[in-house]
């Protein structure tokens, strides 16, 4: 049996449990609700929250997600395997403390564990509720019979939060999918004719975590322009920072398609990836495209980007000279270097760590 938080239409999270039921095709799957589209066909499972107008309402339904997670009915299974970033971990069916359950989680719930990292634990409700749900949420993990992150930064999360030693798994990259550029429509075709022909390039939703900014920073002390592709609410402050900083050698691609978004990826000198993120997937699709990557020093992606072989990490995201130290490092980094790094995450490589994980663990419990 495979467990996930909820299901969406895409994620990096949903990509995990779409090769964990390719690995193990037989296996029943369960969520809080399905709001898939279909992606998952129509075999998921969902709890009785699914029910109630509160599905889809994450923030609402979070005060509820731990006793809904421990009161799913009785199921005849062997194992589960639970995909975790928030309560999924919890889960327990029909009472049963006999059925062995493995985790892989892609991190402690960050609201509670890092709030610092995520927004949703700023507030004082939040800061009350963490209080509250730290002590349940560490009992619960002591529960599996073994735990797998998706990097080295998140084991280490897992320590000291669950107090649980974990085994480090990376997700998995679709690396095929990126390898080679698709011909493009008229109209995306001109978008990229638009651009200049040698760019900084940031990639991902316009949200203030992610630090797109700092793609603006290292342009101008590289002097290359800049190409931001993306959407969100934080296009206005951005395009301030643009205007201010590196005026009219800063270009926005609202919503690319994932051809146009392949192209940009191929045509650009380096991606630049400042977020601090649990493993980050887009620093990964980069480099199988042939492009190195300036990425944050702290977080997953540092761990994927091989500074001064696949890209530079970056120390100081607002330091002139440190940006353009990091431009500098990067030169004369092949093509073939970057492929080679990314093909270590690739989909095949993931389902064949999640079966050892699985297997391995049940072995040893029994």
């Amino acid at each position: 049996m495979i467990v996930h938080e909820w299901l969406e239409r895409s994620g990096g999270a949903e990509n995990v449990v779409e090769a964990m039921r390719e690995v193990f095709p037989d296996a029943t799957l369960w969520s809080l609700w399905d709001a898939s589209e279909g992606r998952f066909g129509t075999d998921p499972h969902e709890t009785l929250l699914a029910k109630t107008p509160l599905k889809g309402k994450k923030a609402l339904a979070l005060p509820l997600m731990p006793a809904v997670w421990r009161g799913l009915p009785r199921i005849d299974a062997e194992w589960m395997l639970v995909s975790s970033h928030l309560f999924a971990h919890h889960a327990r069916f029909g009472g049963r403390s006999d059925l062995p359950k493995l985790v892989y989680a892609h991190t402690p719930a960050r609201y509670i564990w890092a709030p610092e990292l995520d927004g949703r634990g700023q507030s004082p409700f939040a800061r009350l509720a963490s209080s509250m749900l730290k002590p349940l949420d560490r009992r619960r993990a002591q529960e599996p019979i073994a735990i797998a992150g998706n990097s080295k930064f998140i084991a280490e999360r897992i320590a000291n939060a669950w107090q649980r030693e974990a085994e480090v798994i990376y997700p998995p990259v679709s690396i095929e999918a990126f390898l080679n550029e698709e011909e493009l429509s008229a109209p995306d075709q001109a978008r990229l004719d638009a651009l200049p022909h040698d760019y900084l390039l940031g990639v991902s939703r316009f949200v203030p975590y992610k630090q797109l900014e700092t793609a603006i920073y290292a342009g101008r002390a590289s002097g290359l322009p800049v190409v931001l592709a993306g959407r969100g609410p934080d296009r206005a402050r951005l395009e301030t920072i643009a205007h201010d900083v590196h005026p009219d050698k800063v270009f926005f691609v609202d919503h690319p398609s994932f051809p146009l978004l392949k192209s940009l990826m191929h045509h650009a000198h380096a991606l630049v990836f400042a977020a601090i993120e649990d493993f980050g997937i887009v620093p990964v699709e980069a480099m199988a495209t042939g492009t190195p990557v300036l990425a944050n020093a702290i977080g997953g992606a540092s761990e994927s980007v091989i500074d001064g072989e696949t890209g530079a990490h970056l120390h100081d995201c607002r330091s002139e000279s440190d940006l353009r130290e990091a431009v500098e490092k990067i030169q004369g980094i092949t093509r073939e270097a970057c492929v080679e790094r990314a093909r270590a995450f690739d989909v095949s490589r993931f389902k064949a760590n999640i079966a050892q994980f699985v297997t391995d663990s049940v072995q040893n419990a029994t």
